[in-house]
């Protein structure tokens, strides 16, 4: 695995792990990289220091005195602001998977009923809806897939 601080024409600077360099490579080319502020996918490696160990890596010991982190609880006031929004993405709308774009042309004919919806769309489906003036816009995380 390997950690890349990838930038945005925006100057948003985020860490992304990849599998390897060809793996980053792949999906820049791909256009499956977005900037996680503003969700553009002109995304660019940064500039980063290199991982230096000074000392032959050993496993962590804790510290009886200090409490592990809860991993389960947002950490932060970005992590706790996006977790809001998605439970009320998901309560006040409906997935419709891959089917996106299909489905908010057909909302936006009148052959669907008009509701919110979000799902996942190619590249070039989303970049064609917003050319065509649809209000759509890129999710900060993944959404939640149900595999039965």
């Amino acid at each position: 695995m390997i950690r890349y601080t990838l930038k945005c024409p925006e100057g948003h600077r985020f860490d992304s792990w990849f599998q390897n360099a060809a793996g980053f490579e792949k999906l820049q080319a791909a256009g499956q990289l977005a900037c996680a502020v503003c969700g553009t996918s002109a995304v660019n490696k940064d500039m980063m220091a290199p991982g230096v160990h000074t000392a032959p890596a050993v496993a962590a010991t804790t510290d009886p005195q200090k409490p592990a982190p809860n991993l389960t609880e947002p950490g932060s006031d970005l992590e706790k602001a996006i977790t809001a929004w998605r439970k009320n993405l998901t309560e006040n709308s409906e997935y419709v998977g891959v089917q996106f774009a299909a489905e908010a042309r057909r909302i936006h004919e009148g052959t669907a009923p008009e509701r919110m919806i979000h799902g996942e769309a190619r590249p070039e489906d989303a970049r064609k809806l917003i050319e065509d003036g649809f209000p759509i816009a890129p999710l900060p995380f993944a959404p939640t897939r149900k595999v039965n």
